[in-house]
């Protein structure tokens, strides 16, 4: 994901409290229809590893699931601890050395950077050519409070490198577990993002499908490129919260500003509905879902840890997209290095939670020696693991 560009706001603009207000109409109807669908529930199997039928069946129905009550309060507290420290550590501002204290800013040995910032309440991608231009229409980005900052965080990049807990986090049991029901036992990583939201001043993100490289594919289907799961850190609301149109996982590359300009210009999708969320709620959502995040005009702080993963056979071979590096055709030896994160997130999880069943993740069954959590394994396999992507 390349760097938020800054966003002119328009003397037509409304202001925060009038957006908040346009949103709450249009919440209420969100919620009647999700009311409808359900499609959210405590993770269960049929048996081991076996996710159970009636929730894969409502996954590739409706192209999303919220599972509930996942992430137990220890853990979720120190995400959150581990979170508000990064978020401390962040540069003051864009292209800045330090952070807030004058200390040297977190990111500044990586290879990418750790964060991006956009001003507040606008949104950085839509109707431009960033990532593939699969963002086509543009957000409404109201006017902030005269004392908002000039920049907001917006994506924090790298988690499995800068927080400890979160790359426990990534080798949580029960979540690949659900990687391996969708996408075989041979799965592979896609990449990690954390979607920060203030409130009051969160940009937003614009209606897109995921997926850039297969819509075209002789083999396509609907999960062709794969999904994301989102771990909320705090409670998600439906002004904060992510937004699908469901079941628009199976229409193939849609005409968003189509859909846009049939609804009189309005980003407010009439067949959306919000994912709100608890504390500890994990989504899973198709890369090829239509879904967008409204500028956070609410009181709710969104903290959203999103991490995806692929069949492996959409990804070997296929040429990398959604990066700034030069393209790559992704082989064996790329898929295998930027899996390897998973067999140590795998170990790191064991020794912080040895009293829970580990899950064996089968591309490195056997290889568990060679990857378990140590200073050596942060510096070969975890260190910039993020210039390894697999966007497809």
């Amino acid at each position: 994901m390349s760097e938020a560009t800054t966003v002119e706001h328009t003397t037509t603009a409304p202001s925060a409290a009038e957006h908040a207000a346009a949103m709450a109409r249009y919440t209420a109807e969100g919620e009647s229809r999700a009311r409808v669908i359900g499609n959210r529930g405590p993770i269960r199997f049929d048996a081991p590893g076996r996710l159970a039928q009636d929730i894969l069946d409502a996954y590739w129905q409706h192209g999303f699931y919220v599972f509930e009550n996942v992430i137990r309060a220890e853990e979720l507290a120190e995400l959150r601890a581990a979170m508000t420290d990064t978020l401390d550590r962040a540069p003051v501002a864009r292209d800045a050395d330090v952070d807030a204290r004058g200390r040297p800013a977190l990111g500044l040995e990586f290879e990418r950077p750790s964060f991006t910032f956009v001003p507040p309440l606008t949104d950085p991608w839509g109707g431009t050519k960033h990532l593939g231009g699969r963002h086509q229409s543009k957000m409404t980005e109201p006017v902030p409070a005269t004392d908002a900052p000039e920049q907001v965080v917006y994506m924090v990049y790298g988690m499995c490198q800068t927080m400890e807990p979160a790359l426990r986090l990534y080798g949580h049991p029960q979540l690949l577990a659900i990687a391996e029901n969708i996408n075989g036992p041979d799965f592979t990583p896609f990449n990690d993002a954390i979607f920060v939201k203030q409130p009051g001043l969160g940009g937003s993100v614009a209606w897109h499908q995921d997926g850039l490289t297969h819509w075209t594919a002789p083999n396509w289907d609907e999960g062709i490129h794969g999904f994301n799961f989102q771990v909320q850190l705090y409670a998600t609301t439906p002004g904060s919260c992510l937004w699908v149109v469901p079941g628009t996982h199976k229409l193939g590359k849609v005409d968003i500003k189509g859909m846009v300009a049939e609804n009189g210009g309005s980003d407010r999708l009439p067949d959306a509905v919000p994912l709100a969320c608890e504390p500890g709620d994990v989504t899973m959502v198709n890369r090829q879902l239509l879904h967008a995040s409204f500028a956070n005009t609410s009181r709710d702080l969104r903290i959203s840890m999103t991490f995806g993963f692929h069949r492996r056979s959409s990804v070997l071979g296929a040429k990398g997209a959604l990066t700034n590096m030069e393209p790559v055709v992704y082989d064996e030896e790329r898929i295998f290095d930027r899996s390897a994160v998973i067999a140590v997130a795998v170990d790191a999880r064991r020794q912080r939670f040895p009293d829970e069943t580990s899950y064996v993740y089968q591309p490195f069954a056997g290889l568990e020696d060679e990857y378990r959590w140590s200073q050596e394994t942060y510096e070969r396999v975890i260190r910039d693991y993020n210039t390894k992507d697999l966007g497809i």
